[in-house]
């Protein structure tokens, strides 16, 4: 038994394993990227649930994780139920936009939404917005192309590819006056510097790993002060090719192996 599984479409959500790790180093961790069925984000709900619930059983049966933390937001907002009712000796973490985060932050009372176009549409983000910033105006973004790069060209480009990237949705936002825009996609986290410095000082960027994080290690009991000496190896697997330059450049940035599910 392992403590944590980390599932995403992609690498997208590495960065929340890696705050995870953080915080309690001891926790023993895969990261898997469901990559044979990336994207995501342009799927129906039913596929979303279909090939989440397929990678679940892959992942039970292989690692028998404490905990999965659902690392992708298009993923949690279309499948957690349905992951909770299929695996309910397990517990299960779900990732999904930082409403709340955005709104207590905002000013303008204009926030901004960055994700795939299955998180922009689904119901789960309608409710969050209602219930967390009932007094906001969430201006909404799908953005597939940003996402593409970051998932097979980010780790490779320069950082001038790499804000050039990020700047459509930067002028977008600042074009309807948004204060405050919320990562929406694990994968985004992965340029949330270099999306920060593009939008610039007067948009306040957010994401939910630190609070992901947190969550994981309370369901699971996990001291974040114990055993700080003992530092497990992340293993990393993906579905699809393992083998590519972007995955290599991955492994070297990290220091992790990247191996076929």
């Amino acid at each position: 038994m392992i403590d944590f599984a980390f599932l995403d479409s992609g690498t997208g959500g590495l960065p929340y394993l890696l705050k995870l790790k953080e915080l309690a180093p001891q926790a023993e961790c895969v990261y898997v990227g469901d990559t044979a069925n990336f994207p995501y984000g342009t799927k129906s709900k039913e596929e979303i649930i279909s090939c989440v619930l397929s990678i679940c059983n892959k992942i039970v049966e292989m690692f028998n994780p404490r905990a999965i933390v659902v690392a992708c937001n298009t993923m949690s907002v279309n499948s957690l139920e349905e992951i909770r009712k299929a695996f309910p000796e397990i517990q299960i973490v779900g990732t999904v936009p930082a409403i709340k985060t955005a709104s207590a932050v905002s000013e303008k009372r204009r926030i901004g939404l960055l994700a795939t176009v299955a998180t922009v549409q689904s119901d789960y983000t309608k409710r969050l917005k209602e219930t967390y910033a009932n007094d906001c105006t969430l201006v909404l973004r799908e953005d597939t192309e940003l996402i593409d790069f970051i998932e097979h060209k980010s780790f490779t480009a320069t950082q001038e590819e790499c804000e050039k990237a990020c700047e459509p949705a930067a002028a977008f936002f600042r074009k309807e006056e948004c204060d405050a825009v919320i990562l929406g996609c694990t994968h985004f986290l992965n340029l949330a510097d270099t999306i920060q410095k593009v939008f610039g000082e007067s948009i306040k960027v957010v994401d939910s790993r630190d609070g992901v994080a947190r969550r994981a290690l309370d369901v699971c009991h996990i001291s974040k002060d114990e055993k700080k000496e003992y530092n497990p190896a992340i293993r990393l697997y993906v579905t699809g090719d393992s083998e590519n330059v972007e995955y290599k450049a991955i492994s070297e940035k990290y220091g992790i192996q990247i191996n076929k599910l």
